[in-house]
């Protein structure tokens, strides 16, 4: 393990993606306890990517067109979902003085749906771990599932922080109802934006 690994980890991480939205709009809506499990969820949202990764898909997906295309559309489908449900949806980010509870199975649920409909992490890990295991490791296998775990832990640790930082906005939010309709447009457009992102994507 090194330096620039956990420094790589850390900068990729931290770059706004679907799971730090997803995360970042469950503690404006549901408080501290939701966006953790949240996180959680887009922790576990990785592992099919690294399975993936370290079991050959990608470099499948890298080279079969068709497979990368199937799995990048239901990604865009679904993301196109979400922007659709956010706008609809105005009890979504409706926030009041107390948190509104929501089922954790949910909460979980989707957030590894979303992160596990995202070709492009398989690619991701593909090309990231390997450039990171030493030459003359005796089980580079064993090696890339130690990084990839510590990917997993960093990931964590990132999206609790801004979902608490956004838990602790809501009094803030909650002072100025008309910041609930721009925050349901924005989180709207930024998963729309998204969805379009990944269908104009190329392998």
């Amino acid at each position: 393990m090194t330096l620039d690994y956990l420094l790589t980890s850390i900068i990729v991480i931290l770059l706004p993606g679907t799971g730090v939205l997803y995360t970042l709009a469950t503690g404006l809506n549901s408080g501290a306890r939701a966006s953790v499990l949240a996180a959680f969820g887009c922790t576990l949202g990785i592992l099919p990517h690294i399975i993936a990764s370290v079991a050959g898909l990608a470099a499948l997906l890298h080279t079969s067109a068709m497979a990368f295309e199937v799995i990048k559309y239901v990604g865009v489908v679904y993301l196109l979902y979400m922007a659709w449900s956010v706008l609809k949806d105005t009890d979504s980010l409706r926030i009041s003085q107390e948190a509104k509870p929501m089922p954790a199975l949910r909460i979980i649920g989707t957030a590894i749906l979303l992160n596990s409909l995202n070709p492009k992490l398989s690619l991701f890990f593909l090309a990231f771990l390997p450039q990171f295991v030493p030459a003359d490791t005796t089980a580079p296998t064993v090696f890339m599932l130690g990084l990839a775990a510590v990917f997993m832990v960093l990931t964590f640790i990132v999206f609790v922080i801004y979902g608490v930082f956004a838990s602790a906005t809501r009094r803030y939010v909650i002072a100025r109802p008309g910041v609930t309709t721009w925050l349901r447009r924005g989180f709207a457009g930024a998963f729309g934006l998204m969805g379009l992102r990944l269908a104009l994507s190329a392998r």
